[in-house]
């Protein structure tokens, strides 16, 4: 494994096995697959896409908190947020080659496990199991996003938060609350009501 993999190589052996669980990679593989890796280091606020630009990049988290975002007017829609060993990027751009609609945001200092698009489109040619685990990471996002379009309608705010919280119990000590809020779809000051409510609970 490169230097530059060292410091993460634990994070990177979940991926590992995260690929293997699913077609069966072998340590081979997967070191021709890390050759197209790249470690991209982003600090502290800094975004990794805006509007207006095309994503490239298909991302495995390292390290840190990242979130996707959308404007709509003034009001600002928190997407997704993704803490270590999970993918995040803006889908639609890097899937279509568009510019993206959505903000990709480093919330701490993140480290990514990129991937060029044009990188993995050479892979899929090299290595034809990588489009089953890409059928699959795919169909896993959307599973995602429908579970939570089922849960914002069928539980109440409260509902939405102690699953929320249950799921990601150190997120509450990561990321801005009004991004948390927002995610949810929850009102700030019902969020903050809630907040107050688990403190209570211990």
């Amino acid at each position: 494994m490169d230097n530059q993999f060292k410091k993460y190589e634990s994070s990177i052996q979940v991926l590992y096995q995260y690929m293997n669980g699913y077609i069966g990679m072998s340590p081979e593989q997967f070191q021709k697959l890390s050759a197209y890796f790249v470690v991209r280091q982003f600090e502290r606020r800094s975004m990794v896409v805006k509007p207006g630009e095309v994503d490239y990049f298909f991302n495995y988290i390292l390290s840190g908190v990242a979130r996707k975002s959308l404007l709509a007017g003034k009001k600002e829609i928190t997407l997704q947020l993704s803490t270590e060993n999970h993918f995040i990027h803006s889908e639609l751009s890097f899937h279509t080659g568009k510019a993206s609609d959505c903000f990709v945001e480093a919330i701490e200092p993140c480290v990514f496990l990129s991937i060029h698009k044009n990188d993995l489109e050479k892979l899929y040619v090299e290595m034809p199991e990588l489009n089953k685990l890409a059928r699959i990471i795919i169909g896993e996002m959307y599973i995602r996003k429908e579970l939570r379009d089922i849960s914002h309608v069928r539980l109440n705010a409260r509902g939405r938060f102690l699953q929320f919280v249950q799921r990601n119990p150190d997120i509450l000590q990561r990321v801005p609350q009004k991004y948390i809020a927002s995610y949810l779809n929850i009102k700030p000051e019902t969020f903050s009501r809630l907040k107050h409510l688990l403190r209570q609970r211990k």
